[in-house]
């Protein structure tokens, strides 16, 4: 497999996070995030009809992950927090309106998303679509309008934008998504797979991740060091995804399970089995956690994250 090492145990890498919380800091984060996405929305009783999509989308009680992953990289690497969470509420835009257009007839044709009928359900598929691009479009709006007042911050700003749109486009999450498609009905091979998955999951994280370590003003080996990092849980966040479509609690998980094989999609349970793939998954995050050696304990919420991936529930 490209990304895969052979990982350490756990406890070892472990000594790092004394006793950081994570249940405490996600919270802590989703509130703000969640704050800051309602106030760009600027939505109210007297909407537009794609505002209200907009918002039955984006507010529908998502995990937040890769806008948290944004903060987390930028901490790291001795950042601050902006204020502004003009970048996180971005990230978490591009991937709404990627789930606005994954659950829709002509793709994967799903009722639910966040225990929540899908956006063309709520509405209809054309109001669903627009609401979709109009997510995305804003996603670039708010990252463009960061007032520049030097040079530095121009230049800065720039790369977090072609960072982000190049993991979003058609190199990235969207080819990853086309590849899906294509797939269906089909028995990929493991590298295939792992392409497939590395774009449409991976790259939006590694993207979130990156760009929290740009703003944070990370150096080039620290970038590198965390680039690494994003690959891996990248990954194993989608053979958790996979695993949960087996065998999670679609209570919990807000959506339908089994979908995967009603559609006959290749997946790491399908080619590997349950069992070698939470194995598959562990030793991705005790990659990760290696890569975090590098880092002192402003990267604890990266580390907590790494297990997060996979021992979540939904």
């Amino acid at each position: 497999m490209g990304i895969y090492l052979k990982g350490r145990s756990f406890l070892k890498m472990n000594q790092k996070m004394n006793n950081f919380d994570l249940n405490s800091y996600l919270l802590k984060k989703r509130k703000q995030i969640n704050a800051a996405l309602i106030n760009f929305l600027n939505c109210n009783s007297n909407s537009s009809l794609i505002s209200r999509a907009m918002e039955h989308s984006l507010m529908a009680g998502g995990k937040r992950i890769r806008p948290i992953l944004c903060l987390s990289a930028s901490e790291a690497v001795g950042g601050k927090s902006d204020d502004t969470l003009r970048a996180p509420c971005a990230l978490e835009m591009i991937h709404t309106y990627s789930l606005i257009h994954d659950d829709l007839p002509a793709m994967d044709d799903d009722d639910l998303r966040r225990g929540k009928p899908t956006c063309h359900i709520a509405f209809d598929e054309a109001t669903a679509i627009l609401a979709g691009d109009a997510l995305l479009t804003l996603a670039f709006e708010i990252l463009s309008s960061i007032e520049l007042t030097n040079k530095n911050n121009v230049f800065k700003w720039l790369r977090v934008i072609n960072t982000i749109a190049k993991a979003s486009g058609y190199n990235g999450m969207i080819e990853g998504q086309i590849k899906d498609i294509a797939a269906e009905g089909k028995q990929l091979g493991l590298e295939d797979l792992e392409e497939m998955h590395v774009l449409k999951t991976g790259a939006l994280i590694e993207a979130s991740i990156i760009t929290g370590a740009i703003l944070g003003n990370g150096s080039f080996e620290q970038i590198e060091k965390l680039k690494i990092y994003a690959k891996n849980i990248g990954l194993a966040f989608q053979v958790t995804d996979d695993i949960l479509n087996v065998e999670g609690d679609p209570v919990i998980m807000g959506k339908d399970i089994g979908t995967d094989q009603a559609r006959e999609k290749s997946t790491y349970p399908s080619i590997l089995g349950l069992d070698k793939s939470k194995e598959f998954a562990k030793n991705l995050v005790s990659n990760a956690l290696q890569t975090l050696e590098y880092f002192d304990n402003k990267s604890n919420p990266l580390r907590a994250i790494a297990h997060y991936t996979i021992d979540r529930k939904r």
